[in-house]
Formats: C-alpha cells, sequence, structure tokens
C-alpha cells in the first residue's frame, strides 16, 4: 500500500497505481476476414489485405525470422491458435514442455547485394521480462534446445522460403551452446557444422526430441536444473 509522505512525486504515484490497474490483454485468434470499421460501418478492406500488404516479403529479415518460427512450429505439429507471444523468453512450446528458441539466417535478402551474406546467428543470452510482476529475469538461455534455420537457396530466381527443401536445420541442445568456448553472443554456420549435422524439414522433430532428452540426460549428471528454465 502506498503511504503518502511528502517530497513523493504525485505523478510517481499516480504511475504506479495505473500500471497496476492496466492489466496484461491476451491476443484472440484471428481468421483474416475481420472488417476494418468506421464508426460501427465496415470499410472495403480486411485483416486479411494487412497481413497480405505487411508481411508478404518473407524474404525479409524481420519477417523470415517469424516465418522460421512458423516452419518449425508445422514440423512438431503445433496448434497455429495459440498465438505467438512477442514476449515469451522462448518461441515455441513442445508438448507442454519442450523450450524452443529458433534462429534464422539466409544467403540472399530482399536487398540489393554484391555478395552473398556471411551465416551467423545470435546465440545472446536474455533477460525475460515478466508482464504480470513487471520483473526482469537473470539474463541467461531460456530454451531447452535451439533450432537454427539456413535458408540456403543460392539462386535469387527461384529462392522461395515456402519450400522446405531449400532449408537445412541445425538442432542443439542449450548446454552445448552454453559451453561454446569461441564465443557467447554468435554462432557460425561453420561451427554448426562442426557441432552437429543439418537435417532435412522431415526429419526436424525427431531431432528436437533427441536434442531434449541430452538436455535432460546432461542435467541428471551435472545437477543442471533444466525445469526451472522459464
Amino acid at each position: 500500500m502506498w503511504i503518502w509522505k511528502r517530497g513523493i512525486d504525485k505523478e510517481i504515484i499516480y504511475s504506479y497505481l495505473i500500471m497496476n490497474e492496466l492489466k496484461e490483454i491476451k491476443a484472440t485468434f484471428k481468421s483474416g476476414k475481420e472488417f476494418l470499421t468506421d464508426n460501427g460501418l465496415n470499410i472495403q478492406y480486411q485483416l486479411l489485405d494487412f497481413w497480405r500488404w505487411s508481411v508478404s516479403d518473407i524474404l525479409s529479415n524481420a519477417t523470415r525470422g517469424r516465418f522460421a518460427e512458423f516452419i518449425v512450429g508445422t514440423a512438431i505439429d503445433f496448434n497455429p491458435e495459440d498465438i505467438r507471444d512477442e514476449w515469451n523468453a522462448y518461441d515455441l512450446l513442445m508438448d507442454g514442455k519442450i523450450k524452443i528458441e529458433v534462429k534464422s539466417a539466409a544467403y540472399i535478402q530482399c536487398w540489393n547485394q554484391k555478395q552473398y551474406s556471411p551465416i551467423s546467428f545470435s546465440i545472446k543470452s536474455a533477460k525475460y521480462w515478466d508482464p504480470v510482476t513487471n520483473i526482469e529475469d537473470e539474463s541467461k538461455r531460456h530454451a531447452d534446445l535451439y533450432v537454427f534455420c539456413h535458408l540456403k537457396h543460392k539462386d535469387q530466381n527461384t529462392i522461395d522460403p515456402l519450400k522446405m527443401e531449400q532449408w537445412d536445420f541445425y538442432v542443439l541442445p542449450t548446454f552445448r551452446l552454453d559451453n561454446y568456448k569461441r564465443s557467447q553472443s554468435s554462432i557460425t554456420l561453420k561451427s554448426l557444422q562442426n557441432m552437429t549435422n543439418a537435417k532435412e524439414y522431415c526429419a526436424l522433430k525427431e531431432e528436437i526430441l533427441q536434442a531434449y532428452n541430452e538436455q535432460i540426460e546432461i542435467s541428471m549428471v551435472t545437477g543442471l536444473n533444466v525445469f526451472n528454465r522459464r
């Protein structure tokens, strides 16, 4: 409870009270057929038009990253009506327990290039902000495993992220990244290939399960509590 004292800024107290009254808004699943309205009257545009306008370029960095999450989600048979949480500590949850972080990279970008982009993936630890408590967790890798999605196709005329055969997938349990000596902020494609083999889309789910089991096994040996990963 706040106790009014001289010297306490009224605006600070007001902001605190407002923050504690404005609860988290849970997103609801949309079909795309919802109309934009003006004073209760439908205008000619639907939500689907916005999606087409804003995320049709799945080759762009930002959209490709979310699309890679979707691809991995389809591989683990996720429910697309479980809406993506922008603020979650990890990207996907499999079988209610396996926390997955997804990263993506590509040789070809949507802008003019003089050469192919070098392939590396971010593996930085991060703080998790809890929207309920408004408290940040310690900086760490919160997922049980990482899936690195490499759009490997090199022909601008035929590149199509919708074609799974144009991707390679590398899966690592998180403890192997925690013990990666060269860098704790990024990992190159060459380093990944030295640590694990590329998998095709059809083998991705099995590889994820295997990596999770490896993470569990190492926790039993070292005492690492993987179940406390947020």
